[in-house]
């Protein structure tokens, strides 16, 4: 079976990894743990540990045990003490990292026990610190305020100095495919790039880059952009050919969800096919949507089926 690397954070790369999951291949999923919001970012500040948030999200996206299970890690308590609003997987990462030290240990474990599809690799052992740099010049830091800003992001970089775990750097150098996103641009994909020893990796690595591109655009991450400038500012980050294939949505979202989405400062990401042309990149469109209770979506399964025959025809 073929080796797919996904890198990514948040609810898109969970919603494309259901899919994945689905379909013959050896998946690892490289997780940013920037993220500082929350009950991840109390557990952070009182146990000086790394994100864990998004990893609980992935190890239930991947797990193939029974929905309780799932529900159980994803369950908040809802009371006055100070368990209130903590989600029990945050709980359960969190004292398999103090028992190992380690959260790539870590995830291995809970792995085994979960009965995951694939690996979970956190993309650096370090409490990383996001920091933005805003087109006004303003400097932003942690995940959680970046993104409660909204302000337009010209750059991101880390605060503290941060080391990708050889584990991921081995996952990068022995895959087949490599899947940027799904995820926000800014503060789930690109803090996956920043380490000079894994853009080293990433532009070493023969495996085929695809990128699946958000379907909605972020107010300060992504605020008018079509697909080819988030390819642009990815490829920025690691090397300006770096992105060989993006897998975009053509299915128009309706207008009265479109509506809803204007209050956010959001609108959909279009096709501009000829400077993707432009820019060599092999363009795969689909109709990938989902909508759910008014909100926009990638759909796992044929999110994932696109991807698969990718892997499969090239």
């Amino acid at each position: 079976m073929k080796n797919v690397v996904v890198i990514g954070g948040g609810t898109g790369l969970s919603t494309l990894l259901k899919g994945l999951k689905l379909f013959p291949m050896n998946i690892t999923a490289i997780v940013t743990v920037a993220d500082d919001g929350s009950s991840t970012g109390r557990l952070r500040e009182e146990f000086n540990t790394p994100a864990v948030g998004d990893l609980r999200n992935v190890l239930v996206a991947l797990s193939e045990v029974e929905p309780m299970v799932e529900e159980l890690l994803q369950y908040r308590f809802d009371t006055y003490s100070d368990l209130n609003k903590h989600a029990m997987g945050n709980l359960l990462l969190t004292a398999m990292y103090n028992i190992t030290g380690s959260l790539t240990e870590s995830m291995e474990s809970l792995s085994k026990i979960l009965n995951i599809k694939g690996r979970v690799l956190p993309f650096t052992e370090d409490k990383a610190i996001l920091m933005a740099h805003t087109t006004s010049g303003e400097v932003i830091e942690g995940e959680s305020k970046i993104t409660k800003a909204g302000k337009h992001i010209k750059s991101v970089n880390y605060k503290n100095r941060v080391k990708t775990t050889p584990q991921v750097l081995k996952a990068v150098s022995e895959a087949d495919l490599i899947i940027i996103g799904i995820g926000s641009l800014y503060t789930s994909i690109i803090p996956n790039l920043l380490t000079k020893e894994m853009k080293k990796a990433l532009k070493e690595s023969k495996a085929k880059k695809m990128y699946i591109c958000n379907i909605m655009s972020e107010h300060g991450e992504t605020d008018g952009f079509n697909v080819s400038d988030c390819v642009k500012q990815i490829n920025k980050y690691v090397d300006k050919d770096f992105i060989q294939v993006v897998l975009a949505n053509n299915k128009k979202v309706p207008d009265n969800i479109l509506k809803l989405y204007e209050e956010e400062q959001s609108a959909q990401i279009m096709i501009d096919k000829e400077n993707i042309n432009k820019l060599g990149v092999k363009l795969i469109t689909a109709d990938l949507l989902n909508i759910n209770n008014n909100q926009v979506r990638h759909d796992s399964i044929k999110t994932a089926l696109e991807v698969f025959t990718y892997l499969t025809r090239g």
